[in-house]
């Protein structure tokens, strides 16, 4: 559909969409899984643009500013949580492509406070996948209570998991990729897996156990059942990051958290400026998403591929001006 291009209220600036991510999130626009589904909403929040209109009160961007928005639109800064710091947990802030408007369309509207600059190094179509399953595991491993060396397992490669193995392998962790069947096994080594796991034909917590113990398990697949059997392959004080959406609960002993003072905790992607760093240090260290490109136009087949499981790895919708 088309509509008349509006300026930006208070807070907000415009920017002319160059490129575009398709993540399994924008399920919550395409399918109505909102509170109020009858008001239609543009999917997407993997957006690279250029600013070309400002609104009122914004001081720290200009128009020509290269700009990416991400799965957050940008913290209010009067909350509670806003007050303390914690950004990410902002009780007054859209959800790009599921609240506001997103990046399936050649322009959009996002708050200031949650753009994030582009370094120069990163084409669009490579920043835009970076923008929310990049800063996704990025903001994972940073929670890790783990130095050079330590095991770390990254559970799922896919959209997400492509991406963790690089992250892992440039912060200087030993890296075990898990996943079922031998099909990706190639592919994680090539990524910088130093280990791979056949989920399908042995038990990745006694796989990892095998190992030593894994001092972080980065959870990447939706499946919470596929999850369960990961966290005795934990070693004492390990944690287990939950970052893969499933619909499914997981279920874990008491024992294993108790002996070992293990720990399972949720990670939701990162404010704009680890968006930022997240960004600087793929740039840095060549970590890259593997991309299928397609047009705006072909929007509705490229969100069925990636929903069929097929895409390899991130989808990206390249935006004509």
């Amino acid at each position: 559909m088309e509509r008349e291009v509006s300026e930006p209220p208070p807070g907000d600036v415009r920017l002319r969409v160059e490129a575009c991510g398709i993540c399994h999130s924008d399920v919550v626009a395409v399918e109505g899984m909102r509170p109020d589904p009858s008001s239609p909403v543009v999917p997407g929040h993997e957006a690279v643009g250029v600013i070309d209109a400002v609104g009122p009160g914004v001081r720290t961007w200009r128009v020509g500013d290269r700009v990416g928005v991400g799965f957050l639109n940008g913290h209010c800064g009067a909350c509670d949580f806003c007050r303390r710091g914690d950004f990410v947990n902002c009780q007054d802030q859209p959800q790009t492509g599921s609240d506001v408007d997103g990046g399936y369309a050649q322009m959009m509207m996002a708050r200031a406070s949650g753009l994030v600059r582009i370094p120069q190094a990163l084409s669009p179509i490579e920043a835009a996948p970076l923008l929310c399953a990049g800063l996704t595991v990025f903001s994972a491993f940073r929670q890790i209570d783990g130095g050079p060396g330590a095991l770390v397992a990254v559970q799922g490669i896919g959209g997400l998991g492509h991406l963790a193995v690089q992250y892992a392998n440039k912060l200087g962790f030993r890296v075990a990729a898990i996943a079922r069947g031998t099909e990706k096994s190639e592919l994680a080594t090539r990524l910088g897996a130093d280990y791979y796991i056949d989920s399908a034909v042995e038990d990745p917590g006694e796989a990892l156990k095998g190992l030593g113990g894994a001092a972080a398990i980065v959870a990447t697949a939706a499946s919470g059942a596929s999850m369960s059997p990961l966290i005795p392959g934990l070693a004492p004080r390990g944690r287990m990051v939950v970052v893969g959406a499933g619909p499914d609960p997981i279920q874990v002993q008491t024992m294993d958290l108790i002996f070992g003072t293990r720990t399972v905790s949720g990670s939701l992607t990162g404010s704009s400026i680890e968006n930022e760093d997240s960004l600087r240090f793929a740039e840095a260290r060549n970590v890259r998403p593997m991309t299928e490109v397609m047009t705006l136009e072909q929007a509705p087949q490229a969100y069925e591929r990636m929903m069929s499981g097929q895409a390899r790895f991130r989808i990206v919708l390249k935006v004509e001006a």
